[in-house]
């Protein structure tokens, strides 16, 4: 089953975010903490949504994205930043069932794109994407910018003013 997550799911889904790091060999990558997770999906102002997947009344699954923007559309996209399943579950069509449902939710909100990266070496779910008929856009890079790429270079000092000493006159 998939449904909308909700703030009593915030301990698992971070769990889950740590298993993905421990997958992705990022293991001491993850720093959110539960207060991140709670505030960025059901905060004053959420910054993401996420779907989870259920399997016998457990959690073993989440999609977790949020709202982009298309210059060239004009309309705004579904960005998808984290899919994950959990070993034991795989398999059983949960990974498809919440890629449909954000799908549906682009789809529902008048949104033109859905999108989403996957690591180079990561063939399962290459494999897995291209299996629903997902193909990488051609000419494309990814570029992230994160930590200190955030902080702009300090701006370069002005040249001091030229002073021109008038002669006084008496």
């Amino acid at each position: 089953m998939i449904r909308l997550a909700t703030p009593t799911d915030v301990p698992v889904l971070l769990q889950l975010v740590k298993e993905l790091a421990m997958y992705e060999k990022e293991p001491d990558a993850v720093l959110a903490t539960e207060q991140d997770l709670h505030d960025a999906l059901f905060g004053a102002d959420p910054s993401a949504g996420c779907h989870v997947a259920e399997l016998d009344g457990d959690v073993v699954g989440f999609a977790l994205w949020y709202r982009t923007f298309s210059t060239w559309q004009g309309k705004p996209g579904l960005w998808l930043e984290d899919l994950f399943v959990r070993q034991e579950a795989r398999g059983s069509g949960l990974g498809k069932q919440l890629l449909i449902t954000l799908a549906q939710e682009a789809v529902h909100r008048g949104w033109t794109r859905f999108e989403w990266w996957v690591l180079d070496w990561n063939t399962p779910a290459q494999g897995f994407y291209r299996s629903l008929g997902a193909r990488p856009p051609p000419h494309s890079a990814r570029g992230p910018a994160h930590g200190e790429a955030l902080t702009p270079p300090p701006s370069p000092v002005p040249p001091a003013p030229r002073v021109r000493e008038h002669p006084r006159t008496p």
